[in-house]
């Protein structure tokens, strides 16, 4: 006998109407000892009482529960939802019928929680691209009014002033190119030219065209000992100089004096390389690592901003990896270091 947990309409019936007959047929054979009017009695009340609970079970809970399933699919129809319907779901029991219920529920509210983050998200975003593009356009309204208002003809101040409009419009340039380059990222417009090239000879160019910058809070760049040996990757070279390129200027923005960027390489199945670039420096909060390679998530607004930069350099950096069809992390703790680290493909001999 099947459990009563997941009985379907028709089985139910059954056995209602088994319940209902037997009782009532051996109280019949005791009032009419008959032979066969206790049986005949049993024939008739069972086929009797199994349409009739059919019919009710069918019409008045089962064509509600069908409904359910209609909104809850919030569609018309189609033929295959139509053959669940008269085929399949009347076989189901009420707690299968209830358990699909609560899966749908489930799944409806996490569904409502990933649109309510993704609006926070959003929120947050456009608040941050208001701010990054007020600051260089108030700056740049700021010195072109000053200018205008008489400064323009004083020699000590209208370079200084022209200098620093120059250096905002160069900013706000950047902003929009890093904008611009992000969201071809995104929806997979940028195409990507794939070479072979080896990892330690970028890293070391990398390295070298930042020395002036890492030479300020006498930083040094090198590469883990026991990683020196040349691992040829297949990829673009010039976005993996980019990603590199952020990677070690967050070094020196948020290193600390004296300190140290090392890079790594390992050659994890012959197939993929892993790349890790690491400080020394102040470090990421556990509570900030989630969320740090969102556009214009900042762990510390003030030092940020300071530091400059437009807010959307490890944006770019993950969906540069993620075009590789790689993956990219971060490891870090406070006072401790930071590590970023990402797989290419290994260049196929």
């Amino acid at each position: 006998m099947p459990s009563t947990r997941h009985l379907s309409p028709q089985q139910l019936s059954l056995l209602t109407a088994a319940i209902l007959s037997i009782p009532i047929s051996i109280a019949i054979l005791i009032f009419e000892p008959l032979w066969w009017v206790a049986p005949l009695s049993f024939i008739i009340i069972f086929a009797g009482s199994y349409w009739l609970i059919l019919f009710t079970l069918q019409t008045f809970i089962y064509r509600k529960i069908k409904l359910i399933y209609k909104l809850i699919y919030q569609t018309k129809a189609t033929k295959r939802e139509e053959f669940y319907y008269k085929n399949i779901l009347p076989q189901k029991g009420i707690d299968e019928v209830r358990e699909d219920v609560e899966a749908w529920a489930e799944q409806r509210k996490k569904e409502i929680e990933t649109l309510q983050q993704n609006e926070t998200f959003r929120k947050e975003f456009l608040q941050n691209l208001s701010h990054e593009l007020k600051t260089p356009i108030f700056a740049i309204q700021g010195y072109v009014h000053t200018l205008l208002n008489g400064a323009l003809h004083n020699n000590e101040v209208n370079e200084k002033f022209l200098a620093s409009a120059s250096r905002n419009i160069d900013r706000l340039v950047n902003l929009l190119d890093d904008l611009d380059e992000i969201s071809s990222l995104e929806i997979g417009e940028m195409k990507l030219n794939h070479q072979p090239f080896i990892v330690q000879d970028l890293i070391k160019e990398v390295f070298d065209s930042l020395q002036l910058q890492a030479a300020e809070k006498n930083i040094v760049f090198g590469i883990k000992k026991g990683c020196e040996f040349p691992l040829t990757v297949f990829a673009d070279k010039e976005k993996i100089r980019q990603v590199f390129l952020n990677f070690s200027e967050n070094g020196i923005k948020y290193g600390k004096e004296n300190g140290i960027i090392e890079a790594s390489f390992y050659n994890v199945d012959g197939n993929n390389v892993l790349i890790e670039i690491s400080d020394n420096g102040y470090g990421i909060a556990e509570e900030h690592l989630s969320r740090i390679f969102e556009r214009f998530y900042r762990t510390d607004l003030a030092r940020s901003r300071k530091a400059g930069g437009s807010g959307l350099g490890l944006a770019i950096c993950k969906h540069i990896v993620e075009a590789h069809q790689q993956t990219i992390h971060v490891r870090s703790k406070v006072d401790v270091g930071t590590s970023f680290g990402f797989t290419l493909p290994a260049k196929k001999e």
